[in-house]
């Protein structure tokens, strides 16, 4: 068993971009933990569309072994974690294994939104955290104001901020002894009886479920019946084994190390992330403190483009959820678009990496729905509802109120685009809480509510500030809201797929802008076809798509004029008759394009 004074467990935080993973990359390789050949970028980034995006999606674990320059080896275990908003869930997993973060802060950019909230995160978790300034390489690096402005914004000691860069190697072997020197040992009992965190588990196609585990007290050995305190199921442990990132098996897992398990467990949905695994002959008295199990905000429809395609559609989302517990879905119909599933998501990141997932690994043609958030609607007869999906509403006269979810949004921006972030904030009916400067970067903290946010803030956020603008958020509480929906009617017929819940303020015009697209994208048929927008009863807005004439009277040579009224008095009586029966087929890329909110 590994002495407990020669293990550091510690995570690595920072914003979107600021060099987590090759961060990760410099320590595997200057602690041997891959060969020069084994050695590729972003080597904790496994799946093809984190490679891409050059995001992190799942966090990773590592253990390297170091030996310092006192001569004694010290066991590393590393967890690089993502930073996007989406992806905070992980975040908070991975801060619960370790005592210590390494918080990366690039040393041209300096500290954005995500990196607060991250910070946040890892001192609630009581971690001891070492400040680390990246890319001291590029021209643009100002190591002292980012310091400056570290201890300013966040409000911990930056004197021993280590200047480095990730992609020369400079400094690594600083990082290193600072690890060693700076951050706590974990705390633990060989001796008492197994308790373990469940940090995360996933599907391998050959093992079944494996499980990452964080041991805090007693021995984790092969062969084992384990128990799980929360799902109250046990299994036999086949196989103990550290990623060096490569698995590898070991015989045991002691007090303060992490690593893996496989235990013949079918479905991922036994283990509970956040669960205490235990030895089931020599119970532990009480489990570990948990985290909360993740909170899905974002809902939008999936239907797949070719209704065959819908049992593959369930399959590849059956899959998907083996290896994303964070993502939740349940069957629906729709009278326009057929069978199809309600997905949960904890953004609109992780929405479209799920699409995009879909697609790419299961070949599927996927329409989605406009995403919508969780209302809660408070009836008449004093019942309450949660609303996933707006097509689901009641009748508005059973209705006494509406809540929505809110959010409490920090926005950090250079000091020339404050205005349009600040006007964009108040056309979402934000309340703003605070505004403070760090040197020419202001922070916005404000309220907004969440329906105004998943359509297209984030991209509206981005283009008024050229790209410069960072923002997070968490949900803050519901409010009564002035909410109404509107629904869209075609050809008289409504098309549930199409309607969606906004404020009454804002519920004409947008009602209004999706006629006005949807008379350009639905094709003319050989009747009129109106397109309406109602809020309850009442048409607050009104296209018409004329009809296509054919030319009846082409064969009509000459004669009486009355010769050739009689024939289009009976094209239009044909005309009414296919109007009264008439289905509108409305194609498949006029919904794709008529649910892409922007604000024209």
């Amino acid at each position: 068993m590994t002495d407990l004074s020669h293990i550091r467990n510690f995570a690595i935080i920072a914003h979107i971009d600021h060099g987590k993973s090759t961060l990760a990359d410099r320590l595997i390789q200057v602690c041997g933990g891959l060969t020069r050949r084994e050695m590729k970028e972003q080597v904790l980034d496994t799946m093809d569309i984190e490679r891409e995006r050059g995001i992190t999606i799942k966090a990773q674990t590592v253990r390297l072994n170091y030996t310092a320059k006192d001569g004694v080896t010290y066991q590393l275990n590393l967890v690089d974690t993502p930073g996007h908003v989406d992806f905070a869930y992980e975040v908070s997993r991975s801060l619960a294994s370790c005592e210590g973060s390494l918080l990366v802060v690039d040393a041209s950019q300096g500290v954005e939104a995500q990196t607060l909230a991250n910070v946040y995160q890892a001192i609630d978790a009581n971690h001891e955290i070492v400040p680390v300034l990246n890319k001291i390489d590029l021209p643009a690096a100002e190591p002292e104001r980012i310091s400056r402005q570290i201890e300013e914004v966040i409000g911990i000691d930056a004197g021993g901020a280590l200047a480095i860069s990730a992609k020369t190697g400079e400094g690594i072997e600083a990082v290193l002894e600072a690890l060693v020197e700076r951050l706590p040992p974990p705390a633990g009992d060989g001796d008492a009886p197994l308790k373990a965190l469940l940090v995360d588990s996933w599907y391998d196609p050959y093992l079944g479920v494996m499980v990452l585990v964080r041991v805090k007290d007693g021995v984790l050995k092969k062969g084992m019946k384990v128990r799980m305190m929360a799902g109250g199921t046990t299994h036999q442990v086949e196989q103990v084994g550290v990623f060096t990132p490569k698995p590898v098996r070991v015989d045991q897992l002691g007090p303060g190390e992490m690593g893996y398990i496989t235990a013949a467990i079918k479905t991922v949905a036994e283990t509970n992330v956040g669960d205490t695994i235990t030895d089931e002959k020599r119970r532990a008295a009480r489990a570990l403190p948990g985290f909360k199990p993740s909170q899905p905000v974002v809902f939008c429809s999936l239907f797949p483009t070719d209704s065959s395609d819908f049992d593959n559609l369930r399959e590849s989302l059956a899959r998907l959820r083996l290896n994303d517990s964070s993502f939740h879905f349940e069957a629906e119909t729709s009278a326009a678009l057929g069978f199809g599933f309600r997905c949960g998501f904890l953004g609109l990141l992780h929405l479209e990496i799920i699409q995009e997932r879909l697609e790419r690994e299961f070949g599927l043609d996927l329409i989605t729905t406009a995403p919508s958030v969780i209302y809660k609607i408070h009836q008449i007869d004093g019942s309450e509802i949660t609303l996933h999906n707006p097509a689901d509403m009641p009748d508005p006269v059973k209705i006494a109120s509406i809540d929505e979810p809110w959010i409490k949004a920090t926005i950090m921006v250079p000091d020339e685009y404050l205005g349009a972030i600040l006007s964009i904030c108040t056309e979402r009916r934000g309340e703003q809480v605070e505004l403070t400067y760090a040197g020419n970067r202001a922070m916005a903290v404000y309220r907004l509510p969440l329906n105004e946010v998943v359509f297209d803030f984030y991209d509206r956020l981005k283009s008024v500030s050229k790209g410069y603008a960072s923002f997070d958020y968490e949900i803050d509480d519901y409010r009564q809201g002035n909410l109404t929906k509107v629904s869209i009617l075609v050809n008289n017929e409504p098309v549930d797929a199409l309607s969606f819940v906004t404020h009454a303020n804002h519920a004409e015009s947008r009602g209004r802008a999706i006629c006005e697209r949807l008379k350009k994208l639905i094709p003319r048929q050989m009747f009129k076809i109106p397109i309406q927008a109602a809020i309850g009863g009442k048409v607050v807005a009104r296209e018409t798509i004329s009809a296509m004439r054919k030319d009846v009277t082409a064969k009509c040579y000459g004669g009486d004029v009355s010769r050739k009224r009689k024939l289009l008095d009976k094209q239009k009586k044909g005309k009414k008759k296919m109007r009264q029966f008439g289905r509108v087929e409305i194609p498949q890329s006029a919904f794709i394009a008529a649910l892409r909110m922007d604000d024209d």
